[in-house]
């Protein structure tokens, strides 16, 4: 349904690490990538997810590995419009929930108006935002990273428009189409699969990403809706977030606390004490948000190599010492994991693509 995809504002900020996001998006991308011939398990394991931890309902992901899954997928596939393909295999079932809810909304305007008070629920790796305009009742897509490899960017937004359509089809009826749907990235080479998918006006190079629902159908009843599944199903969201929010405040002061810490890592005993949490407790947190202690020490440990490489001043052997690598032997074998590349050429890319910081 339109607007039941979100992200966590924290990690467009900071570029969390951690495991907040369900992973939806990497569910379906996976069949799609396999239509083209493409085993994505690789890309999945390399970023420690494997078949049977994709399984698992209570599975999140971080950005991190939802961006690197997708980049691998689009140079695997060669499919620039990748997104437009996974959003339209999309089932509101996949939410759970929060899709249940959408489904029992008065209207779709309630149904968006849902979606976007819970976002944070949903599972894709954007933020959404929704308002009534002149124009009609206006969607809005932001990307929470700016330095989001381009070809994610592209990815993310193209998915988001395609999947609010095709929900929004699939609940209200095949007539449906937006008023109009635009897009900040320039005009690909072939427009066709965009018309073809949104059957309504389609700009780009815009100056935001934005799909306009025609007050028509804004004001359109949902066919499920019934107002006391849809209170009740309220109150059990209610308090999924509440239950989120206070484990994911551990895992982000952990995570600040191992990133302060550098090079030195604190161990998990230090940690409990440092938090005033026990062993137990600290270790069950993070598993209910689908990650480890071992992951988030990884994920900080990927982070800031990635900054130093940014610094051409610094050496390898800079860098391994700084994020408390035994040697640069070690710091390669991270990196190849993390990225299948060598430092340097990382280095060569980002730089190439970014530029050097002061």
């Amino acid at each position: 349904m339109p607007a039941a995809s979100g992200q966590v504002p924290s990690q467009g900020t900071s570029r969390s690490t951690s495991a907040t996001i369900p992973p939806n998006i990497l569910r379906y991308l996976a069949p799609i990538a396999a239509e083209d011939g493409v085993d994505l398990r690789p890309a999945l394991t390399r970023v420690g997810l494997d078949e049977a931890v994709m399984r698992s309902a209570a599975l999140r992901v971080s950005y991190r590995q939802g961006s690197a899954v997708i980049r691998r997928a689009i140079e695997l596939t060669a499919d620039a419009h990748l997104g437009l393909r996974v959003g339209a295999a999309q089932h509101l079932t996949s939410w759970g929930l929060l899709g249940f809810a959408l489904m029992a909304a008065d209207t779709l305007r309630d149904a968006v108006e849902t979606g976007m008070r819970f976002q944070n629920l949903s599972g894709a790796m954007v933020v959404w935002s929704a308002r009534q305009e002149d124009l009609g009742f206006v969607l809005r897509v932001d990307l929470p990273d700016p330095a989001l490899d381009p070809a994610v960017a592209v990815f993310l937004v193209e998915e988001a428009f395609s999947s609010v359509t095709t929900l929004t089809r699939l609940t209200m009826g095949p007539a449906f189409a937006p008023q109009v749907v635009e897009f900040a990235f320039p005009t690909p080479r072939d427009t066709g699969l965009f018309d073809d998918l949104f059957r309504c006006p389609v700009r780009f190079g815009a100056a935001g990403n934005r799909l306009v629902f025609p007050d028509s159908w804004a004001g359109t009843a949902m066919p499920g809706r019934d107002p006391v599944t849809f209170a009740s199903v309220l109150e059990l969201l209610d308090a999924q977030v509440v239950s989120r929010r206070s484990r994911q405040d551990l895992l982000e002061v952990v995570e600040v606390s191992i990133a302060q810490s550098l090079p030195t890592v604190p161990s998990f005993a230090q940690q409990a004490h440092r938090h005033a949490a026990g062993e137990r407790t600290l270790r069950r947190r993070p598993a209910e948000c689908g990650t480890t202690y071992e992951a988030i020490v990884d994920g900080v440990r990927r982070e800031r190599v990635e900054q130093l490489l940014r610094r051409p001043e610094l050496t390898l052997s800079d860098i391994a010492r700084r994020v408390g690598f035994s040697d640069v032997r070690a710091l390669r074998r991270a990196v190849r994991r993390w990225h299948g590349v060598a430092p340097l050429q990382l280095r060569g890319d980002i730089l190439d693509r970014e530029g050097p910081v002061g």
